[in-house]
């Protein structure tokens, strides 16, 4: 089975800084990888290499067998690819209904539309006309991701979606995410929490110092094998 998204030998970084050192990565469709790794590890960074907000230094990037290296955010995510950002983005001025029409900018058709993301995440259902700038966090964070998915994605990229949330907040989130699967998307998630990561995830890569420390099957990694990559203890891979 050839991967749905890849990133093959991969150099980038921002100005003189070097964040990423030749990693390649693959992402089977219908599948969930999970990216781990430290603050400032170069998580983010591959991320914003799949979207074409970043363009490599070296190496390319793959999407269901075409490369779209060349192409911008905007191209890319018309072929399928939405990213929910860290720190959420929204338009602060528009109600949550603006926002997530925003995302069917793409135009893309699927299951994905108002209705679809309301019944998924109903509290938003009841805030629609609600600015985004009185939102909490964690209603931010569901804008976010219904907006994603209004470009009815076959990827979704989900970028620290936990961050600074409340832990009831976050676990609603995670509790979203079969119903994201079920559709068939593809997803790559950016976590820290090594727990969610292992409950959610099919695959696992630790991400250290902008390499690839370790991946593999999460059915045949051990927490011990991924608490070691992740701090530096290990540099050993898995397949």
């Amino acid at each position: 089975m050839s991967a749905l998204l890849e990133v093959r030998s991969v150099t980038a970084g921002y100005g003189d800084f070097q964040a990423l050192f030749d990693v390649s990565l693959e992402v089977e469709e219908g599948e969930l990888l999970a990216l781990v790794g430290a603050n400032g590890a170069g998580k983010s960074t591959i991320l914003r290499t799949m979207t074409g907000t970043l363009s490599p230094m070296t190496g390319s990037v793959w999407f269901d067998g075409e490369d779209v290296t060349s192409l911008g955010d905007d191209a890319r995510a018309r072929r399928g690819i939405s990213l929910v950002p860290e720190g959420r983005r929204m338009f602060p001025s528009l109600t949550i209904e603006e926002n997530l029409r925003v995302g069917a900018a793409t135009r893309r058709t699927g299951p994905w539309d108002l209705d679809a993301v309301f019944d998924m995440i109903p509290l938003l259902r009841d805030r629609r006309r609600r600015p985004a700038a009185t939102l909490s966090g964690g209603e931010q964070q569901a804008v976010a991701i219904g907006r994603a998915l209004m470009g009815n994605p076959r990827v979704l990229l989900m970028d620290e979606v936990s961050l600074g949330l409340a832990p009831v907040v976050v676990e609603q989130i995670y509790e979203s995410l079969p119903s994201i699967r079920a559709g068939g998307i593809t997803v790559v998630l950016v976590e820290q929490d090594l727990s969610r990561s292992f409950a959610v995830a099919d695959e696992m890569a630790c991400i250290l110092e902008g390499r690839v420390a370790l991946r593999g099957p999460v059915k045949s990694l051990t927490r011990d094998e991924v608490t070691a990559a992740y701090f530096g203890t290990s540099t050993e891979g898995a397949s």
